[in-house]
Order: C-alpha cells, then sequence, then structure tokens
C-alpha cells in the first residue's frame, strides 16, 4: 500500500502533524549535509546554490496550486451533484400529482425515503448498507412507475413522472463516482517527494552558510503544511472541515414535510 493512501483515513490533526514532522525531517537532513559539505572544505557557490533552493520552492508552489485546484474542482463537482439530485427528487415529488392511487402514495413515501438517504452524505452513500438501501428503494420507486403506466400506459403525464424517476436513478450513479473521484495517489507521491526535495535543498543552503534560520523554516513548513492540509480537506467528501453542504436536499425534505435525518 501506497504511504499517501494512508491519509485518506488519517485524522486531519494527524495529517498536519505528520506533514510537518516529514518537512521539519527534510529540512534537517538537507542542513546536516551542508554543514558537512562545508566542515569538510567544500567551497560550492552560494548563487547557482540559491537560485536552485529558489527554482525547486517555486516548483512545489506550482504543484501545490494545481493539487488545489483539482481538489477544488471536484469539492465544486460533487457540490452541484448534491444540487442536481435535489432538483431531480423535487421534480420527480412534484409529478407524483400526476399518478393515481394507490400509486401516489407509495411513490411518496418512497421519494422522501429516498431522500432521507441520500441527505446522509456521499460517503454513507458509498458504504454497502447504503447502496443496498438505495437499490431497495429505486426498485420500489420503479415498480411504482411500471404499476401506474400499467394502468394508463397512454397517459403522456404518468410518461412525465417514468421520466422523472429515471433521471432520479441515473443521478446516483453519477454522485457516488464524484464521490469516488479524488486525488490520484501517484500525485500525492509527488508532491511528497518534491516537498521533500525542496525543503532538503533549503535546509543544504543553510548548512552551507552555517547560518540556521529556525525562524523562517518554521514559518515556512507551517505554510506548506497548513496548504496541504486545506487540499486533504477539499479532497475528501465529508469527512473534513470543509464538507459538501447538503442542504438543497434538506431544504426539500422540509418542502416534502419530513424530518431531516
Amino acid at each position: 500500500m501506497q504511504i499517501t493512501t494512508l491519509f485518506h483515513d488519517l485524522p486531519m490533526w494527524a495529517i498536519y502533524i505528520v506533514t510537518v514532522l516529514v518537512i521539519l525531517l527534510s529540512a534537517e537532513v538537507g542542513y546536516q549535509v551542508g554543514n558537512w559539505r562545508s566542515r569538510s572544505g567544500s567551497r560550492e557557490k552560494e548563487a547557482p546554490i540559491g537560485g536552485l533552493v529558489g527554482a525547486t520552492l517555486g516548483l512545489l508552489a506550482f504543484m501545490l496550486a494545481f493539487t488545489f485546484s483539482g481538489a477544488a474542482t471536484r469539492f465544486d463537482a460533487r457540490r452541484q451533484m448534491v444540487l442536481q439530485e435535489a432538483n431531480a427528487l423535487g421534480t420527480a415529488y412534484l409529478r407524483t400529482d400526476l399518478l393515481s392511487e394507490p400509486e401516489r402514495t407509495a411513490a411518496r413515501e418512497t421519494l422522501v425515503a429516498y431522500t432521507t438517504l441520500r441527505a446522509r452524505g456521499v460517503t454513507y452513500l458509498l458504504s454497502p448498507e447504503a447502496k443496498a438501501e438505495a437499490s431497495a428503494l429505486q426498485d420500489k420507486l420503479w415498480s411504482t412507475a411500471v404499476a401506474a403506466d400499467a394502468q394508463n400506459s397512454d397517459s403522456p403525464t404518468v410518461a412525465l413522472y417514468v421520466a422523472a424517476v429515471n433521471a432520479v436513478i441515473d443521478l446516483d450513479s453519477e454522485r457516488l463516482a464524484a464521490g469516488r473521484n479524488r486525488i490520484p495517489d501517484s500525485i500525492w507521491d509527488g508532491l511528497l517527494v518534491l516537498t521533500c526535495l525542496a525543503m532538503a535543498a533549503m535546509g543544504y543552503q543553510f548548512g552551507l552558510s552555517n547560518a540556521r534560520s529556525w525562524g523562517e523554516t518554521i514559518l515556512l513548513v507551517l505554510a506548506f503544511a497548513l496548504v496541504t492540509l486545506i487540499i486533504v480537506d477539499l479532497d475528501r467528501p465529508q469527512s473534513g472541515l470543509i464538507q459538501v453542504s447538503q442542504q438543497p436536499l434538506l431544504d426539500l425534505l422540509d418542502k416534502m414535510g419530513a424530518a431531516a435525518p
């Protein structure tokens, strides 16, 4: 298992501490190597080393910006899926007025139960028990639609309800796919390696000049670790501090007269 895969399961505070420790360790290793080179009589020029450190830190900043953009895009896609599903469920609920009894009551009860399930968030929806419950409710919705169509096979109004139910079922796979769509481990691996190299290069420069600057080092380490933490938080569908709001579905439940989960 890749080490970055473990970051998907670690709590946020643990990720921050581990990131800070890894970056500090990289900077310290670089410093010790640079200090050893300086004491051994090496006379490396400051300008090329400084340019290399600046270029490496700039590349790291670009990589962080790229990863942040990917995480933000995925976060926005999940938020849009919640809104789309709420709209589809609301449409289906309104179109139950086009059905006759007992299909109308059965459809409304099933839609309320399904909306309550979907409002619990994509992290829960990806669990085996939620998938089984969603599948059972979708079967009930579809069987109700089939029964209504059998009674009024030539009715265009029933066809509208059937189309709405079909849209609701299709959005299930789309929302789950958006929840699974996370930053690939290969990108996390590359970011981790580049961060270690950049901090080691900075420490190496400090070691050559034998002028360690703990204040600047710690400030830079904390800043990079904080940006990494934000990226990890955005990449987590429903378990971090930055969560996709379920408010559209909660508002729909309120209109249906049902209690929020």
